[in-house]
């Protein structure tokens, strides 16, 4: 999805179709405070371990050397912590939803149809990807098509358009419509849910964008609207999953609005393929990799192993889709990089998986929303991949590894060897890393 930070000069990002499809995608919100749930909550799995509090910066002790910080000048990267500005992602998090429409664009259908499009699965989404650390709590106080003051057309929206002047103006005519039933100082985001039928449909040019730690954005009851989540159309792929599969548009947008980059590139999911919901959020579901897990504050730090020092290590990863166990081992190689190692296999947020195994991927902090901050290692990197599902980057489809399987790399002086030992019978793969120093360099 494209995503825009307000702190500096708006860029929006679109993916380029694919397949026949468009892979555009947006993201906005806007910051406030807090409101009872509109829907019914599923209830939460109990977390394996006691979770950072939300906005506090984790205690990193001896993981410290693998939270990488971000680069400098950049929109929004993957360094850890994430900056104070965009809205906590553990905890009770309020989410103001808004249903516009325009004089030339009516409503299509009823404001509460629109909504129902996204709750409760978003809500649930977003339970089973932080087992149950973020309490989503979606709210509804105008239950109508909330009507702007102009014409769709007098904003000038189209793809990629920055904040300024047009969405400037609709932010500021959202706030001014919807204040007198709504205390904007009760929550911590907003989601814009248009009417479907303002703009081109998904699979031509998706719309839809996210203005995250917009702090010059219009204030309303004296909060600035500095996260906050457009949605436009509906993102139909024609496969017939809409009504299952279509809501996740907006975990990806909300993905910007708690810090998270776009990991899909102008080439489409070429570096992250189907593994995140930032990268590949068409068709069948996705889960969000570790690292973001990790800087969204929903893994512990006995979840997570840093391998900083030379030495072998042997590891047994719990699969993503589990809430217990080992989830990821990191080996930095600069500040700025490293290897995220983790375990993959359907469940959870994850169905697409038609090759299970562990799942290599280099993270890169220097790298900004849009340039691929994260490449998935393939370890069948000239195989046509292992899927038939549409709107799936096939190539990366096999990436994991198997039990039996080794990958191995140099990088900034430092060897790497990761061993897939086994897979046991609760699922479970046992990893052996090597760490070495090359090139008279330090490990």
């Amino acid at each position: 999805m494209d995503q825009t930070h307000g702190t500096a000069r708006p860029r929006i990002r679109i993916r380029r179709p694919r397949r026949g499809s468009a892979f555009a995608i947006a993201a906005v919100l806007t910051a406030a405070m807090a409101a009872p749930a509109a829907v019914p909550r599923p209830e939460r799995p109990a977390p394996p371990e006691q979770a950072p509090a939300p906005s506090a910066r984790p205690a990193l002790g001896s993981l410290a050397p693998c939270a990488l910080a971000s680069g400098p000048g950049l929109q929004m990267a993957e360094g850890i912590p994430t900056g104070r500005g965009y809205s906590h992602s553990t905890g009770t998090v309020h989410a103001l939803n808004l249903m516009i429409d325009f004089p030339d664009v009516r409503g299509q259908g009823t404001a509460r149809e629109r909504f129902e499009e996204f709750f409760p699965q978003t809500t649930r989404w977003f339970a089973q990807s932080s087992y149950g650390r973020l309490d989503y709590r979606p709210a509804m106080p105008i239950t109508h098509w909330l009507r702007m003051p102009h014409p769709f057309r007098a904003y000038g929206i189209k793809r990629g358009s920055p904040f300024d002047p047009g969405y400037r103006k609709l932010v500021a005519d959202i706030a001014k419509s919807a204040d007198p039933k709504v205390d904007f100082r009760r929550y911590d985001l907003v989601n814009i849910l248009v009417t479907p039928n303002a703009g081109p449909p998904a699979a031509h040019a998706v719309l839809s964008v996210t203005y995250a730690d917009n702090q010059r954005a219009p204030a309303a009851d004296g909060v600035p609207l500095a996260n906050v989540s457009f949605v436009y159309s509906r993102q139909d792929d024609g496969s017939g999953s809409l009504r299952r599969t279509g809501f996740r548009v907006l975990p990806h947008e909300n993905g910007h609005v708690f810090g998270l980059p776009d990991l899909y590139t102008h080439a489409g999911g070429d570096k992250a393929g189907h593994w995140d919901v930032m990268s590949e959020d068409w068709g069948p579901g996705n889960d969000l990799l570790a690292w973001h897990k990790w800087k969204l504050g929903w893994l512990g730090p006995r979840q997570i192993a840093c391998a900083a020092r030379s030495g072998v290590f042997a590891h047994t990863l719990s699969p993503l889709s589990r809430p217990e166990g080992t989830k990821m081992v990191f080996v930095p190689v600069s500040p700025s990089s490293g290897y995220a190692i983790e375990a993959r296999a359907t469940g959870g947020n994850d169905e697409a998986i038609c090759k299970p195994g562990v799942l290599i991927s280099r993270v890169n902090t220097g790298v900004d929303s849009g340039g691929g901050p994260v490449s998935i290692v393939d370890s069948t990197p000239h195989g046509r991949g292992c899927t038939k599902e549409r709107n799936v980057h096939p190539g990366l489809s096999d990436a994991a590894y198997a039990p039996g399987e080794t990958f191995d790399t140099e990088a900034n002086g430092t060897r790497i060897r990761v061993h897939v030992t086994d897979r046991d019978a609760a699922g479970d793969y046992g990893v052996e890393i090597t760490r070495r120093a090359s090139g008279g360099a330090r490990g």
